[in-house]
Formats: structure tokens, C-alpha cells, sequence
């Protein structure tokens, strides 16, 4: 072990425990030596995703978090509703790593010359347990960032943008020919418009406020409807009319608001429909659930005829369908506009301790577009 590298080192983690409490504080965890084909980074950036607050805080009541211990080793607690725990069983008692994905530097490295090669590289991993000071990893999973990519570059080189490249591969692969996206103004939102533009593919965009809209007009964004205003059916429909889209990726989850798409999408296919059937078009018309911004149920009323379909969509089961050779061709593209198609914008960096802050959970807590947090272990 180098000299200069802790034995222990700090590490975020969450704890279900069977009182209906959510606990979340930072743990010294033993620092593990790096084997022959591992590195051993030193964790430079990390972001809080959507996906990671479910993991973070999972259902629980965040209008009820409280902070105690100190400002070095803060402790977040809350109340989980009593609804809820029967779905947490399996997490009950378990002080779980939290992190999707970050990047930072290779300090040490395992003795195969492919571990060897990444000493003293800033790369991008994603593996899990990122909210850590210290993370080894497999050589072969870590992405090299271009010379001149600072680790808060290349730290959300993976999840949002594989799940925007992943949404336009799952497009053409079931034979649409554009699509529709919801939630749309947020980072995620904004490099799938970024995609769509540099490659030729029309996108609708769903807003829930006015500025969200205005934002996406402001980066070349064509077709943005707000579902807050009067007229959204109508404008959705005539969007969808106009792009021929059939397949939406939906980041809400819950309410009306993949039932409408599906509703708009048949009104507008049935405005050139030679002859009248009276099962609908033959067109199907498909909507992936992929986000839960919106905690409620989902409620589809059936005005769209026979061919549809809603179902869920998750990144890595989608990586493991299309395999390495197409998710590798993906990763290669994202390293190559890592500064352009998928530049990630933050709205404060803060340390460890500084994520558990109460400020800093209510910025992120909400998942508002505009409020992405980036983790700097290092700081």
C-alpha cells in the first residue's frame, strides 16, 4: 500500500432500520488494496442522480429529515411512512453504499500493465459505492477522460448520458422514427436535445412550467409543450402530427400524463387515416415509464385504441440487452463529446459532510430541474 494512501477512509451509506427510520451518515470503511487488475481512485466528483436519491433517502418523508452529529461526521435521519416499509424488507438493517458513478485520479494501480496504464489518469467508473473518498475498481471498467477533462467534467459521463443515447438506440430499434420526452428541461433532458439536433431525429419535449419551456427554446429545442398550459393537448397533438412520433420516455411516472401522450398520439395518426377502424390505428404507439417524479399512480383511461403499449425502462437492463460491443460504441461517443453533446451543468459542488447538509438536501431532495448537486470527496 503507498505510504500517502489512508487505511480507512470515509464512505456515505444509508440504513433502513425496522423503527420505520431512514439514517444516513459518513462511515470510515477499511480501504481496500487495489489486485492485479484493479486501480485505486481517489474519488474527485461525484453526482446525486435521480437514481441515487432513491437509493439515498427511498421513500421516506423528507419534510420530517433532521441533521445532528458534526459538521464533519453529520447524520441525517427521517421518518419513512408506515406504507412503505413492507417494500423496504430486503433493505432492513443493511448500511447500504450510495453513488452511481463519478470520476477521479488514479493513485496506485494493481501490477498488470492495464491497471499500470491508468496510474495517474483521470477516469470515469461507474460501479456503485461512489460517495466514498477511495474506490477500486476493475481497469477494464474505467473510461479514460481526453487530456485536459477535469474529473467534474467527466462525472456524469454515464448514467445520463448512456440513458439519453439509450432512449434514441431503443427508438430505432423498435422502428419509431422520433420521440417524446417528459421532464425535459433537466440535464438529462437537455443532451437528449442535444443528441437529436447534432443527429437529425425530431424530439418533443414536455415541460411542467413556462421557464422550462423558454429554456429549452433558448438551446434549439423545435417542439416544447407545456403541460401546465391551457392549450397542451392540442399543442402536444399538433407536435406529434408534425414528427410522426410514436414512443415517449417518461420521467413523471405517476398521474395522467402517459395516458395523454398515448390519447394525443392516436388523435394525431388519425388525422391522415385513409378509413375509419373502429379499433383504433394499427400504429403502436408505446410509452416507457423510466423516472417517479410523480409519486402516484399511474392512470391510463383507453381512448387510443388496441395497439399500445406502457411498460418500464431502465439503463442497464437495456446495456445488457444490446450488449458490450453496441454499449461500448455507446461510451466511446459520450468520451468523444464529453465537453459538447454531454456537458453536465451543476448548481453547487459540496463535499461529503456537505451533501448531508439540510440546505443542501432540500436543493436536491426535490429533484428539480436546474437543482443537480455534484459530491467532491476530495474537498
Amino acid at each position: 500500500m503507498n505510504p500517502s494512501i489512508p487505511t480507512t477512509a470515509l464512505q456515505l451509506r444509508s440504513l433502513v432500520k425496522a423503527d420505520g427510520s431512514l439514517q444516513i451518515s459518513l462511515e470510515p470503511t477499511p480501504v481496500p488494496v487495489p489486485g492485479a487488475d484493479e486501480v485505486f481512485i481517489q474519488v474527485q466528483a461525484t453526482p446525486i442522480n435521480p437514481s441515487d436519491i432513491g437509493l439515498l433517502f427511498g421513500p421516506a418523508d423528507l419534510s420530517t429529515v433532521t441533521v445532528s452529529g458534526s459538521a464533519q461526521l453529520p447524520v441525517v435521519t427521517a421518518r419513512i411512512p408506515d406504507g412503505a416499509m413492507p417494500g423496504l424488507a430486503a433493505r432492513l438493517g443493511q448500511s447500504m453504499p450510495v453513488g452511481n458513478e463519478g470520476a477521479g485520479l488514479v493513485v496506485a494501480a494493481g501490477a498488470s500493465s492495464a491497471a499500470q496504464a491508468l496510474l495517474g489518469r483521470t477516469v470515469a467508473v461507474i460501479g456503485g459505492a461512489m460517495y466514498a473518498q477511495y474506490r477500486v475498481m476493475p481497469a477494464a471498467q474505467c473510461l479514460p477522460l481526453p487530456a485536459g477533462t477535469t474529473a467534474a467534467e467527466g462525472a456524469s459521463c454515464f448514467v445520463n448520458p448512456l440513458t439519453a443515447l439509450g432512449m434514441v438506440e431503443t427508438m430505432k430499434r423498435e422502428g419509431h422514427t422520433a420521440l417524446v420526452h417528459t421532464a425535459a428541461a433537466s440535464n438529462l433532458g437537455q443532451m437528449l436535445n442535444r443528441i437529436c439536433q447534432k443527429d437529425g431525429i425530431d424530439l418533443v419535449n414536455i415541460v411542467r412550467k413556462p421557464e422550462q419551456a423558454e429554456l429549452l427554446r433558448g438551446i434549439g429545442a423545435k417542439h416544447v409543450c407545456d403541460s401546465s398550459a391551457p392549450g397542451f393537448m392540442d399543442a402536444l397533438t399538433d407536435a406529434l402530427a408534425s414528427t410522426g412520433a410514436t414512443i415517449a420516455f417518461d420521467a413523471t411516472g405517476g398521474g395522467t400524463l402517459a395516458g395523454q401522450i398515448l390519447q394525443c398520439m392516436e388523435v394525431a395518426i388519425n388525422r391522415n387515416a385513409k378509413e375509419y377502424s373502429r379499433y383504433g390505428s394499427a400504429v403502436h404507439k408505446q410509452v416507457y415509464l423510466y423516472g417517479a417524479l410523480d409519486t402516484r399512480p399511474t392512470e391510463i383511461r383507453r381512448t387510443f385504441g388496441m395497439a399500445w403499449g406502457v411498460g418500464g425502462w431502465l439503463l442497464f437492463p437495456f446495456l445488457q440487452k444490446i450488449g458490450p460491443d453496441a454499449t461500448q460504441a455507446l461510451r466511446e461517443r459520450v468520451a468523444a463529446e464529453l465537453k459538447t453533446t454531454f456537458a453536465s451543468h451543476y448548481a453547487r459542488t459540496v463535499s461529503l459532510a456537505g451533501a448531508l447538509s439540510a440546505d443542501a438536501i432540500a436543493l436536491y431532495g426535490q429533484r428539480h430541474t436546474g437543482a443537480k448537486v455534484l459530491i467532491d470527496p476530495s474537498m
